[in-house]
């Protein structure tokens, strides 16, 4: 077809057409949590003894915290799960690359202003969000490792997607600064194409640790590899500079194809919003100053695939939460004793009870460590055993990674959790 035939209007109109199912009530959620309590803490106090160390190992109070857990947040990856509803209905792999590119951007957006960092999951910590009546999809998330802390992730979406991770968090304290890397291979398979798609977050920095306001940052590259068509998308970051005159959170790329010819630029910043291009000409243009050749590419007008969703009213008192990550933390009957939600130190600081929530935080590291102890002390120990998801080569990759095995959403319609270890 012509490139003006191309347009992604049409392809996404079917989502305006609502269907009687989506007019049943949806469930009230809460749109509030309690304000954040003035609190004043020296930091440098706790920091001190830092420089150098990993950051897990630090006995951090709840003060720098904020009220959810890395499984929680791991989860607000989905926020912006209605890209992936459009992706499945692309016509061309190179076309769904672009929805699929402008997700991994979204989520970072709810970082920019997040700069508490959520509760390190014990180990056996179970996060789930059963959005299927809602939105289609149900995520489980397991914490499967302490040291280094590491939780499998896994989403099932009968709008035709499934999703999964398993992600290590590595992170350095620097002096001034905070480097945050998440390890760990991010896939993405459609269900009826069969599109397998994989992909690795950037460093997130943590600026101004010990003076002033803190900052966030990404920087780095993403590379999107679907390896079904052997299409590629290019993602990079570019890190703030004071002295640039680039849009601040710059996020630019390009889409091309299995014999490396370029089909759309993508451009945006990750804060914000996502815009591709579909490109018509590409040509040779000047040589820059070290030597390289610079593509110039010619595109139609660019297309809007995402655009960040505005923060809740009051969101700088709660944490900078946006409406998703209010709803995370919410009591909920029938979850798994190890869920999230019923953590209690961190129950405690949402309700603004910090002094008890220290006590509380503790209590379970303690609680923790004394298990861990008991269970090295066993002559037969092999290391720990997740309960829902379990260790594979992953065939893509090629690394060991652990997926759901399957199990978790039958024992909740049952109610029978008698395998959950007593963590809380």
């Amino acid at each position: 077809g012509h490139p003006e035939d191309w347009n992604l209007e049409d392809s996404v109109s079917w989502l305006g057409r609502s269907t009687c199912k989506d007019l049943l009530p949806k469930k009230r959620r809460r749109t509030r949590i309690p304000d954040k309590p003035n609190y004043s803490l020296n930091l440098w106090s706790i920091m001190k003894n830092c420089i150098g160390k990993e950051l897990s190992k630090i006995p951090m109070p709840v003060n720098f915290n904020e009220p959810l857990s890395m499984l929680q947040r791991l989860t607000e990856d989905l926020e912006y799960h209605e890209l992936l509803d459009k992706a499945v209905k692309c016509e061309s792999s190179t076309e769904q690359m672009c929805f699929v590119a402008a997700f991994s951007v979204s989520s970072y957006s709810t970082t920019v202003h997040r700069t508490a960092k959520p509760f390190n999951p014990l180990l056996g910590e179970t996060y789930e969000l059963d959005r299927l009546e809602e939105f289609g999809f149900r995520s489980l998330c397991e914490q499967v490792s302490h040291h280094p802390p590491a939780a499998a992730h896994h989403v099932y979406s009968k709008r035709g997607w499934t999703l999964w991770q398993e992600i290590t968090i590595a992170s350095k304290f620097r002096g001034k600064y905070l480097s945050i890397m998440p390890l760990g291979a991010i896939h993405l398979e459609f269900h009826s194409s069969g599109n397998h798609y994989v992909w690795r977050k950037v460093t997130s920095t943590v600026h101004n640790i010990i003076v002033g306001k803190l900052w966030i940052d990404q920087s780095g590259e993403i590379e999107i590899v679907n390896h079904k068509s052997k299409d590629k998308c290019q993602l990079k970051f570019t890190p703030y500079s004071y002295f640039s005159r680039d849009v601040p959170r710059k996020v630019t790329g390009v889409v091309s194809d299995a014999d490396g010819k370029a089909h759309y630029v993508m451009s945006g910043t990750w804060d914000e919003k996502m815009e591709c291009s579909k490109i018509v000409h590409s040509s040779h243009g000047s040589t820059s100053t070290e030597g390289k050749q610079k593509t110039v590419y010619q595109t139609l007008s660019p297309k809007v695939l995402w655009k960040k969703y505005p923060l809740p009213e009051n969101a700088e008192n709660m944490y900078f939460f946006s409406d998703l990550a209010l709803t995370l933390n919410e009591p909920e009957e029938r979850v798994a004793p190890t869920d999230s939600r019923l953590r209690p130190d961190q129950r405690l600081m949402e309700s603004g009870r910090w002094d008890e929530a220290n006590v509380e935080k503790q209590r379970l590291e303690e609680k923790q460590r004394a298990v861990r102890r008991r269970r090295e002390a066993e002559a037969d120990y092999e290391g720990y055993i997740p309960l829902w998801f379990e260790r594979k080569v992953d065939a893509v990759t090629g690394e060991l990674i652990c997926v759901y095995k399957g199990g978790y959403w039958e024992a909740k319609d049952k109610q029978d959790w008698s395998t959950c270890p007593d963590i809380f």
